[in-house]
């Protein structure tokens, strides 16, 4: 990284390892900010990342790194060996190192004049291995190969899939849970082989021997993250569990030696001559059960980014000195010129120089309906050729493609916080700490005032709670849901760009909807043919041919309708345009005249009852063009932006949500209400220009609505950008992903409906997984503390049937506990997986 101090501050998103509660996420969110030069630092849970804001001429990323280590945590760390061409000497050496340092992520670079290599250690996600290539030819010299030279997409891709956490997890798991198996039976006279060896002195000491490495094998990572947080005063999950887990084996080592060396001393008040290596055995197994499910079905919360990531091709077909040759699709450069036969994906963004076939582009838009492509069109990279061969001009590569972008906006999406999380965040800073204190004091509770054997229940008291009070749900349940949420709607094509974007939108009450472009097509259309003289193909035909020389929007309506009827236009002569009243020419010998009122004034013509149809047409939002040959008005041709299909059903659908809609234009009202009529919409705000727009949605908050403002994302920015919620329109071509909240990839206004059902049921999903949350931390801690043993004494002994949770006074079992805790994270998480089984609009 760069020293100099003048440098402006960047922000980068720092994978996490090691994370499973919200007091972890406070944990490293603390570590990072007392480093000098971090401005601010913000951790998520479910994407297990921390954005981090820094000076890097005051901090380096060695520094974030040791200072997460030391809280027991881990930033990932990946190593690339590059091969360096054109090395002669040291000071070639010096220049490539500092070349690689100076990029956002790299840890370290170190280079090798002799073996002509560099050894660079970096954080994927935040430093790609065609940025070592860029910085390395900026000097002067060439990266002339590289491991895994895939945009470093590969290791992300692994990362978000959780191979290695997921495969260490299930050999831990299943190495614990055979032992503990096997501990557990080995409790119970009952067998055979049991009761014949728990006579024998060295039985205890087997048990043990078994228990040993499950605790400090299998469960290590507890202490390592857990006795790690301690060192700095504060506490985590692991904590919780290295202290529970570690009370229990280590009370049943003093008991084996107590029996060994004293056994006389076992008869004092408060000790029970029975071990407990099978319930701090099961409650790890339990533990890492759970981490393992988790882990498993937190892979499905990020599947929609590794489905995106996954379509990206890996070769590009590219034509250079005229021959075609397949290359690394990372090697393909802005300019150059690529081939994609049928069926294949594009491999890079550009624009279509030969060829014409269909491209899905479902991956973006959510629209399964192929797009016709011809030259001079736009591709995408990674959507498919479904039919002709195309050649095309590369014009943006790497992380400028559309999809590298969409990636890019779904991950800072998922890593983002809503404010309703706040709560947790507050909860969860406090809540391992007391939880400590709340353990300790039920120990010394029941240790001077409870049952005998006192020390042992005040002991397996103390262990439940401290197992059972562990806060991973807590800290999942709003970050899951984010991620599945906006992942759902990136598979639908509508792009959010925030945590906090998805919470507001499901607050608002009004939606303000821009009329041309949003309601309408954007493209004005022959709406009616009124023939007066001949048939309506005839008018079409003569206005059609005689505006085939205008550049007027008008005008281009009335050609496009005539040739999508396959009408067949006559050759013009003379043409003429009249500025402000039509066009003028010579068709097939006949002088046609094509315009308003106004013209056929000009020329002294009578319209003959047409002008009455006029009046109708106009008060329909329509305009009117009358059409007349060698002085005859022969009839008239309404021309107007058509609504699209969906504006009806849409609007009516956003009142049964409970919202009020409104249309904004810069239209005359009588034409916009004309439009609004058939809409039903609640309000018409007309004849306003694009740069009044933002006040209009101003003074709509003024009044204490929460406003969401739909529009095209080009004229309509200022507005988009004022609303509470602005959803920009995207047509795949022009997406507005600046200044909006959230973008919809396809001009389908049902997209809107997507937005607000998605975040609806996505902050319903999140209280639903807090409620869970609090409420099993509320009902169970005190159960774990002894609240059912007055309950239980009254009784006369617990129920028979309740003895295995309760034990034969009302005490929790600790391995229940184990259980109630390493299910709840896996339930949070389920509920939010349910999203996405979601069915939008």
């Amino acid at each position: 990284m760069k020293d100099t101090a003048d440098k402006k501050a960047r922000q980068l998103q720092l994978p996490v390892e090691g994370m499973t509660c919200a007091a972890c996420v406070s944990h490293v969110e603390g570590a990072l900010k007392e480093v000098r030069g971090i401005s601010s630092a913000q951790v998520n849970l479910a994407t297990e990342k921390a954005a981090v804001e820094l000076d890097p001429g005051v901090v380096s990323l060695g520094e974030l790194v040791k200072a997460v280590d030391d809280v027991g945590y881990a930033i990932t760390v990946e190593r690339a060996n590059l091969n360096i061409g054109g090395m002669t000497c040291a000071a070639c050496v010096g220049h490539v190192e500092k070349a690689l340092k100076e990029v956002d992520g790299v840890v370290s670079a170190n280079v090798n004049l002799a073996t002509e290599k560099a050894a660079v250690e970096y954080i994927p996600g935040v430093a790609y291995l065609r940025d070592f290539r860029d910085a390395v030819d900026d000097v002067g010299y060439t990266v002339e190969g590289m491991v895994e030279d895939d945009y470093g997409e590969r290791d992300e891709l692994e990362r978000l899939a959780r191979v290695r956490e997921i495969r260490t997890l299930r050999n831990k798991l299943t190495f614990a849970a055979t032992l503990a198996a096997v501990i557990f039976l080995g409790s119970f006279d009952g067998f055979p082989w049991v009761s014949n060896l728990m006579d024998r002195t060295y039985y205890p000491f087997l048990l043990w021997a078994l228990a040993t490495p499950v605790q400090f094998w299998a469960g290590w990572a507890f202490y390592t993250s857990g006795f790690g947080a301690l060192r700095h005063r504060v506490a985590n999950m692991h904590t919780l569990i290295a202290l529970g887990t570690s009370v229990a084996y280590t009370y049943s080592v003093a008991i084996v030696f107590i029996r060994t060396l004293s056994p006389e001393t076992l008869s004092v008040r408060g000790v029970e001559s029975s071990v407990y290596f099978d319930t701090s055995a099961i409650i790890i197994s339990l533990i890492l059960l759970g981490r393992f499910l988790e882990a498993r079905a937190k892979v499905r919360t990020s599947e929609a980014i590794r489905r995106l990531m996954g379509l990206r091709p890996n070769t590009a077909r590219v034509v250079r000195n005229g021959q075609e040759e397949d290359l690394p699709v990372d090697m393909v450069l802005p300019g150059d010129i690529i081939v994609v036969r049928p069926g294949e994906r594009i491999p890079v963004d550009g624009e279509v120089v030969q060829g014409y076939s269909s491209i899905d582009e479902s991956m973006l838009t959510g629209e399964s309906m192929p797009v016709e492509k011809a030259e001079g069109s736009l591709i995408y990279g990674a959507t498919i050729n479904k039919a002709g061969l195309l050649r095309f001009r590369a014009t943006r590569v790497g992380k400028d493609t559309l999809l590298s972008q969409i990636i890019a906006l779904v991950e800072e999406a998922q890593g983002s916080r809503a404010p309703i999380q706040r709560l947790a965040d507050v909860v969860s800073a406090y809540f391992v700490p007391s939880v400590l204190g709340l353990a300790g004091a039920a120990f010394l509770f029941w240790l001077l005032l409870g049952p005998e054997p006192s020390l042992t229940y005040a002991l397996l008291v103390m262990v439940a709670v401290l197992i059972i009070a562990c806060p991973c749900a807590l800290g999942l349940a709003t970050p899951t849901a984010i991620m599945v949420g906006t992942g759902k709607g990136a598979e639908r094509g509508v792009l959010i760009r925030s945590a906090e974007a998805l919470e507001i939108a499901h607050k608002v009450k009004v939606v303000v909807l821009d009329k041309t472009g949003t309601l309408t097509t954007g493209q004005p259309s022959v709406a009616n043919l009124i023939a007066v003289l001949g048939s309506e193909d005839e008018l079409l035909k003569l206005a059609a041919s005689a505006e085939r020389g205008s550049e007027h929007p008008l005008g281009e309506a009335i050609v496009r309708a005539a040739r999508e009827q396959g009408i067949a236009l006559d050759d013009v002569k003379d043409f003429e345009a009249i500025p402000g009243q039509g066009v003028q020419a010579r068709v097939n010998g006949n002088t046609v005249a094509l315009g308003n009122a106004a013209l056929m004034e000009a020329k002294g013509l009578h319209l003959d009852g047409l002008d009455t149809r006029a009046v109708e047409m106009s008060n329909q939002g329509k305009t009117p063009i009358f059409v007349a040959s060698d002085g005859v008005v022969i009839g008239a041709i309404a021309v107007a932006d058509t609504l699209k299909q969906e504006a009806t059903e849409v609007v009516s659908r956003l009142h049964d949500m409970g919202m009020e809609v409104i249309m904004l234009t810069g239209d005359s009202q009588r034409t916009a209400e004309a439009v609004a009529g058939r809409l039903a919409v609640d309000r018409v705000i007309a004849q306003v220009l694009p740069q009044n727009k933002a006040d209009v949605v101003k003074e709509l908050q003024r009044q204490g609505n929460v406003v969401a403002m739909v529009g095209d994302g080009i004229n309509d920015a200022p507005a988009l950008a004022q609303a509470d919620i602005g959803i920009a329109m995207g047509t795949g071509t022009d997406v507005a992903m600046e200044s909006a909240d959230i973008t919809l990839m396809r001009g389908d206004l049902k997209g809107v409906l997507t937005a607000f059902h998605l975040s609806r049921s996505t902050i319903r999903t999140i209280k639903q997984n807090l409620f869970w949350a609090f409420f099993y931390n509320t009902a169970l801690v005190p159960v774990a503390a002894g609240a059912l043993y007055p309950l239980f004494d009254g009784l006369g002994g617990v129920p028979s049937g309740l003895d295995f949770f309760f034990g034969d006074l009302g005490f929790l079992n600790p391995v229940l506990a184990a259980l109630a805790m390493a299910f709840s994270s896996v339930t949070v998480v389920s509920n939010s997986l349910r999203l996405g089984r979601l069915k939008l609009a």
